[in-house]
């Protein structure tokens, strides 16, 4: 296990609770979010199972099952997943890597990687692009979001607790070019201003795997 990844799993282990505490209700507040989301939705639809990949405490993933998805988590922590499995138990949730998803080739309709690229350091995203294309079948949907910026940010406390935690704050054109070389064709890009607590604009990458 890379050290980015063990230190990425020993902070979200650390901040599981508070994390999903804070964050239950902002979907709700954010009708940008929940646009993308359901665009995604209505473009995957009933053609098979969808990964809800980085999932925290599954509150994305129950909120895809809502709108008719087959929708399972996967997420890095396991603190996350406890979490997700006592908040959504009719759901399924496992902890895995992006970096090695337990998935076979073309298993997916569709993917989403909600902030779940923005811990991995820029070097090996292409790596978890061509993971993301292996795992989608051809014409599959892959819905991504991260803030925007080209720099990294050390974080040591977040959600009330002391962490030891790199975030990567990414451009929305080079994530673009990495789907692209990776087998993507971009569908549609959004990028919206901050929202009062946030500190950057936000990206939504809304991607089709080529076939072939």
């Amino acid at each position: 296990m890379t050290d980015h990844v063990t230190r990425t799993r020993a902070a979200y282990d650390t901040v599981a609770e508070s994390y999903a505490e804070v964050l239950r209700d902002e979907l709700a507040a954010s009708p940008w979010d929940r646009a993308m989301l359901t665009t995604f939705a209505e473009m995957v639809g009933t053609t098979g199972p969808v990964g809800d990949l980085g999932c925290g405490p599954g509150r994305l993933t129950g909120y895809l099952a809502s709108l008719g998805l087959d929708v399972f988590g996967v997420d890095l922590s396991p603190g996350m997943v406890a979490v997700a499995k006592r908040s959504h138990p009719a759901l399924r949730f496992e902890v895995g890597s992006l970096l090695a998803l337990d998935l076979d080739d073309g298993a997916l309709a569709g993917a989403l990687a909600w902030y779940s690229l923005i811990h991995t350091p820029p070097e090996q995203l292409p790596r978890v692009a061509a993971e993301l294309a292996r795992v989608l079948a051809p014409g599959g949907i892959l819905l991504t979001a991260f803030q925007v910026g080209d720099e990294p940010r050390h974080l040591s406390r977040a959600y009330g607790h002391d962490i030891s935690l790199e975030a990567y704050r990414l451009p929305p054109d080079g994530v673009a070019e990495l789907l692209t070389e990776a087998g993507f064709e971009i569908e549609a890009r959004l990028v919206r201003r901050p929202q009062p607590q946030e500190k950057t604009p936000q990206a939504y990458l809304l991607a089709r795997k080529l076939a072939g």
